[in-house]
């Protein structure tokens, strides 16, 4: 047996070997559209900085539509080549296609919950009288759009049940627009709300609170600079036209606001945000007095949040990390003065991360090394029990009406399914309500494991990690690390049942809780944000050196993973140590640093990023910005880009700009390719784009780390 395994284990790096071969052949074949360089040149604080490709930029030119088609013809060609491709979308159907359930929210008699039978491309929306009533259809998205890639957002029910709201994007954007149903009757209101845009829709008596803005510039509607948010009260049966202007600064055009009302729609809550500022200001208006006027609690915008959670009748509870990096509930008394403010769940050690109210208790959700603890309170902060969770994961969703007897949340970790569980508040008991069933898949077969590591610097950072049982750590193993290190996100340990397509496969997946997160408050976002930015970077790359100096993987099995601000970390990291992965997947990246604040909402991600425009948060941003720092002839790792054309948040033209460079300087021994998806934004706008996806980034890694997977 021993022999027979050996043997094995040889035709299998040989077989590996052969692959890689191939893709390295392929790779050194490939040619790359050209791309006009033109004379562009900008000054900042003195440094002269030069941007060929700015007529990137201009996603309707046909110059960029011709480029954009080249870069499509060229990347699918390749994927095509890959011989299990096929399989591969066969096995991620397989192992996605069951039922996943929303946990039930209350309104009267009502229940409303979201399901998705497996592989429907939107989650459809149900109502039933009563938790033992009998579900029926309420709304279904997927007839929103004859492709499914019209996404529901925003989806709100007002007080009584007899009304809902909801918000509509086509092709992933993030424009939107709004509409109302009648819940008894199904019917659709005439009214249809355009302009939305990150808007709350907010009821409050006969209407509801939502925001939006002024319509972009006819044919840049993807890329125009998102300015001048305003609050608007839509009452129901009346036209757009008639709705009430309730909130604008003409002064300050990079605002954004949002609206919510409590849940016993006497007041209204407005939160305000500006550039630059990692907080808000807070304001409220109390609707009982038909008052016209927002009435401050916090007045000014700073780097401290604040975000009301209920209203104790005129008093509000407010979490802050005012004074508190790691987090603070309060009460708020508008009636007071020298003592406005008095804590109700002190600061502790371990970062409050969520709290929510239910059936007369708080709800408070602390972490501890990025996993969950859940303890109840009573509304004056006594403690009275912790809820027992299933293991080392993440409790979310907590929160219902004050007069509910039960409260429902959901747990899930990396290999514990998404699971919904009832917790009956006078016993405190809580009980599994339901839980997925995915064919084939058993818990026992995986194991998962929290590490932690040190930091160039020496800081602490831990690490979740996921693999079959039984794994030998013998530097063999293929590794995705995958990171985010930004905007105070808590990466959570987490499910995805698409990872099963690579974990059987022997693959480790890796998630590193880097600074910049919020794993442990602000102080740990502060850590990894603006002049200290470099601190992610390193994080993440010594969590790839921790990966390799353990045994887990080796260089040329170690690939990395990241969207969005994740897919700015890939981009930094591999300019930094190109020699430290073998392959590298950015999705939907912010790629140039010195202009991501001038289209739609970028100018948002200053508070995290710093300015260009501010001489040192320039150096800072020069230094690590993935666009500027390639270099000629140096050997990247394989490297997939992606982006999409409806994606309006971090725009397709920082992946254009970076790809056309990275394709012109990097030495060729490794493929650089660019998917470009259609009527899909910032990140999958249906089920069967996150199928094909997905598909081709398994497919690329499992290419370029020379691994024949086997369904």
């Amino acid at each position: 047996m021993p022999k027979n395994n050996s043997h094995a284990r040889r035709l299998g790096v040989v077989a590996g070997v052969l692959v890689v071969m191939a893709s390295l052949s392929l790779a050194q074949t490939l040619q790359y559209p050209a791309a006009r360089k033109m004379e562009q040149t900008d000054s900042y604080d003195g440094t002269k900085v030069s941007d060929p490709y700015r007529w990137l930029e201009d996603d309707h030119s046909e110059e960029t539509a011709r480029w954009v088609k080249a870069e499509n013809e060229l990347t699918f060609s390749y994927l095509d080549k890959i011989p299990y491709r096929a399989q591969v979308m066969k096995r991620l159907e397989q192992v996605y296609n069951y039922p996943k359930y929303v946990q039930p929210f209350r309104k009267s008699k009502l229940y409303f919950f979201s399901k998705n039978d497996g592989l429907q491309n939107q989650n459809v929306f149900y109502v039933q009288t009563g938790l033992e009533g009998t579900p029926e259809l309420l709304l279904d998205p997927n007839k929103f759009s004859a492709d499914g890639t019209s996404r529901l957002h925003a989806f709100t029910v007002s007080r009584t049940g007899q009304y809902c709201a909801y918000a509509v994007s086509t092709g992933g954007a993030d424009w939107e627009e709004a509409h109302v149903m009648e819940v008894s009757t199904r019917k659709v209101a005439a009214e249809d709300l355009k302009g939305l845009k990150f808007s709350t829709l907010a009821w409050a008596g006969k209407g509801f609170f939502y925001s939006r803005f002024d319509a972009p510039k006819e044919a840049h509607e993807l890329s125009s600079k998102d300015e001048f948010q305003k609050i608007y009260y839509h009452r129901l049966g009346a036209p757009q036209s008639d709705d009430e202007l309730i909130y604008e600064d003409k002064t300050k055009p990079e605002q954004f606001y949002a609206v919510y009302t409590t849940e016993d729609e006497r007041f209204a809550i407005l939160a305000m945000r500006g550039k630059g500022s990692k907080g808000n200001a807070l304001f409220f208006r109390d609707l009982s007095k038909d008052e016209k006027k927002f009435t401050p609690i916090v007045p000014e915008i700073s780097d401290d949040s604040f975000q009301v959670v209920d209203n104790l009748g005129d008093k509000f509870l407010v979490i802050t990390n005012r004074k508190a990096p790691n987090y603070r509930l309060t009460v708020y008394d508008p009636a007071g003065k020298d003592s406005a403010w008095k804590d109700v769940l002190p600061e502790k050690p371990e970062t409050l991360q969520d709290v929510a109210t239910a059936g007369g208790k708080i709800f408070a959700t602390y972490m501890k090394d990025v996993t969950s603890r859940v303890y109840v309170y009573s509304l004056a902060g006594q403690m009275e029990n912790e809820i027992a969770l299933p293991g080392v994961g993440t409790a979310s969703d907590f929160g219902g009406n004050r007069d509910d007897k039960i409260a429902f949340f959901s747990f899930s970790s990396m290999n514990y399914p998404p699971t919904i569980f009832r917790y009956d508040i006078a016993s405190r008991e809580a009980k599994i309500f339901r839980s997925p069933e995915i064919s084939g898949f058993k818990a026992d077969d995986y194991e998962t494991k929290e590490v932690f590591y040190a930091s160039k610097d020496g800081t602490r950072v831990p690490m979740f990690l996921v693999y079959r049982r039984g794994l030998k750590l013998d530097g063999n193993n293929p590794v995705l690390l995958s990171g985010y290190g930004g905007f105070n996100i808590v990466e959570a340990p987490e499910f995805n049942a698409l990872r099963l397509a690579l974990l059987e496969q022997g693959f480790v997946y890796a998630s590193a809780n880097m600074r910049g997160g919020g794993e442990y408050g602000e102080k740990w976002h502060e850590a990894g944000s603006k002049l200290k930015k470099q601190n992610v970077f390193d994080d993440f790359i010594a969590a790839g050196e921790w990966l390799i100096a353990n045994k887990y993987t080796s260089r040329e099995k170690l690939a990395i993973l990241g969207g969005s601000n994740g897919g700015l970390l890939v981009g930094a990291v591999i300019n930094q140590r190109p020699d430290l992965f073998r392959t590298a997947v950015a999705l939907a990246g912010v790629m140039d640093m010195l202009r991501f604040q001038k289209f739609t909402i970028g100018w948002a991600w200053v508070s995290d990023y710093g300015s260009s425009d501010n001489a040192d948060e320039f150096k800072a941003l020069y230094a690590y910005s993935p666009l500027h720092n390639i270099r000629a002839g140096v050997k990247y790792p394989a490297t997939l880009i992606t982006t999409a054309d409806h994606d309006d948040r971090v725009v397709p033209g920082h992946s254009f700009k970076y790809a056309a460079t990275l394709q012109a300087a990097a030495s060729h021994q490794n493929p650089v390719l660019i998917r470009i998806d259609t009527n899909s934004g910032h990140s999958a706008s249906s089920t069967t784009k996150r199928l094909e996806q997905t598909r081709d980034i398994y497919s690329f890694l499992f290419y370029n780390l020379g691994i024949t997977p086997r369904y």
